[in-house]
């Protein structure tokens, strides 16, 4: 069975956050929310989520991908705690799946992770990764793939990209199921 591991924090974007949990658990993945601090979350509009661990207490577990849900100020807090770059980067050391969506591409892009690469984010974020990491290619796309990675724009779009993190871990036929599942 396919791990995720999701770490997120006060201000994530709730349904972007909660599209790709229940949509891979749906899928028999097995997922592990995880705050900053093992503590409830309280997200952009004001939804409060339990994790389900502290990330110090299983980043260091092996993990098929790691997803950064997007948000503010989520988004930023992410990309300035240790723990998530230290998960990120070993990821991609170990050439594991590595996704985000909305603002959360920009820590992506901040560790470097997005350099040479095929990236998207939240529009409004555009200029923020092309300054981060001058040498991704900015696509308008709403989910987009580059070998490891896969971003993709925002809340409007977090059902496909769910469904293709469920493509990559679980493949084409499995995630076809679940788009049928939920009549999409």
């Amino acid at each position: 069975m396919a791990k995720v591991l999701v770490p997120f924090t006060n201000g994530v974007e709730e349904v972007e956050f909660v599209a790709v949990v229940d949509l891979l658990r749906r899928a028999g993945v097995e997922v592990c929310t995880a705050s900053l601090d093992g503590e409830p979350v309280t997200g952009r509009s004001n939804i409060t989520i339990e994790a389900d661990a502290a990330l110090a207490e299983v980043m260091n577990q092996e993990w098929d991908m790691v997803v950064l849900p997007g948000g503010l100020p989520n988004a930023h807090l992410l990309r300035d705690d240790a723990n998530v770059k230290a998960v990120v980067t070993r990821m991609r050391s170990e050439r594991k799946s590595i996704a985000a969506i909305c603002a959360a591409p920009t820590a992506l892009a901040a560790y470097g992770i997005t350099a040479g690469m095929r990236v998207t984010s939240y529009p409004s974020f555009q200029s923020e990764m092309e300054q981060l990491q001058p040498s991704s290619v900015y696509v308008d796309d709403v989910v987009v793939e580059d070998d490891f990675l896969i971003t993709s724009r925002g809340a409007g779009t977090a059902v496909e990209f769910s469904l293709r993190l469920i493509a990559r871990l679980c493949g084409e036929q499995k995630a076809e199921e679940i788009k049928l599942s939920i009549v999409g």
